[in-house]
């Protein structure tokens, strides 16, 4: 019998009002450090998100800790597994945005798009009168996304206001509705905000987002194809949110297919195909001796703290 993964693994974000995010941070992180969890959690005036792991119980205690701030209640978590630690330490960092779209009058907390829960969004995407769009990076995009979908090839979420602006007549020709989604849903909260700012009243995301898509469709009933970007050490999950084969250039933090990893462009710490031409021989220097530094530390049995994960952004 194959052994539950001990690591349990929380993606999780709660849109509501902070008067003082700042007077948050400490208690949260405290406690965190106290009980073993890792990962990195965002508090700005619009709420809080982030992925942390660790113990069940453990995990537990933070949940309930944030659930007990203002407006947490409900908070929207997803959870997965992993046979080891995906994190190598714990930040709660204060921001002005959880989720960085850069249009100061988006309130997900007065106006969202509709709901869709996974086992009906393939009838949606299927409609011929639905746009569906990815509203996640680039890079994301690259290991995975629904048949059909649209990928706006932007390297941030802060620029898809301006590539919406530009392309909408093309998206909305013949279409009545739009259907977005992104990996656990925050930044469809914002992206369909905007677009019912924008004056477009039928739009729809998918709740839980492709985590919750991939965990609760059968593969055999599924539209998705590929993997899907994780932001931690599992790089990207699959059906049943089971660990995928992408690996990860420690560089630029990009995913990387086995073929890109055959690549004589990929050096194991300093580049890969997708950064050679992006980085001088000074970067890739000191990007060398950050990794020489994480061999000793492993051949010493500890853990080097190298760049950390951001959660979905």
């Amino acid at each position: 019998m194959t052994d539950t993964p001990s690591i349990t693994v929380a993606a999780l974000y709660q849109f509501t009002r902070f008067d003082d995010p700042a007077a948050l941070r400490e208690p949260l992180l405290r406690l965190c450090e106290e009980v073993g969890i890792r990962g990195t959690l965002l508090l700005a005036k619009e709420g809080v998100n982030g992925t942390i792991a660790g113990g069940e119980n453990a995990l537990q205690q933070v949940l309930a800790h944030i659930r007990a701030l203002p407006g947490c209640a409900n908070l929207d978590v997803k959870f997965s597994h992993a046979s080891e630690m995906p994190f190598h330490r714990m930040k709660v960092r204060l921001k002005r945005e959880i989720v960085t779209m850069g249009e100061p009058d988006i309130d997900p907390t007065q106006s969202v798009g509709r709901y869709v829960a996974p086992q009906d969004w393939n009838a949606l995407i299927s409609d011929p009168d639905t746009v569906v769009i990815d509203t996640r990076n680039d890079y994301e995009v690259a290991t995975g996304t629904f048949r059909g979908a649209v990928d706006p090839h932007t390297s941030s979420f802060r620029e898809f206001p301006q590539w919406f602006r530009a392309h909408r007549d093309e998206l909305l020709s013949g279409k009545t509705k739009v259907a977005m989604f992104c990996t656990g849903g925050i930044r469809c909260e914002k992206s369909t905000s905007f677009l019912r700012q924008e004056g477009i009243d039928e739009v729809y995301h998918l709740k839980g987002g492709i985590l919750k898509y991939l965990e609760e469709v059968p593969q055999d009933e599924s539209l998705w194809d590929g993997e899907c970007f994780v932001f931690d050490e599992r790089v990207t999950v699959r059906h049943g949110l089971e660990q995928g084969d992408y690996g990860l250039c420690r560089a630029c933090r990009r995913p990387l297919s086995a073929a890109e990893q055959a690549s004589p462009d990929f050096v194991e710490g300093i580049s890969c195909p997708h950064c050679i031409g992006e980085r001088d021989e000074a970067q890739r220097a000191r990007y060398a001796e950050r990794q020489r530094q994480e061999e000793l530390a492993r051949k010493r049995g500890t853990s080097h703290v190298g760049a950390a994960f951001p959660p979905e952004e």
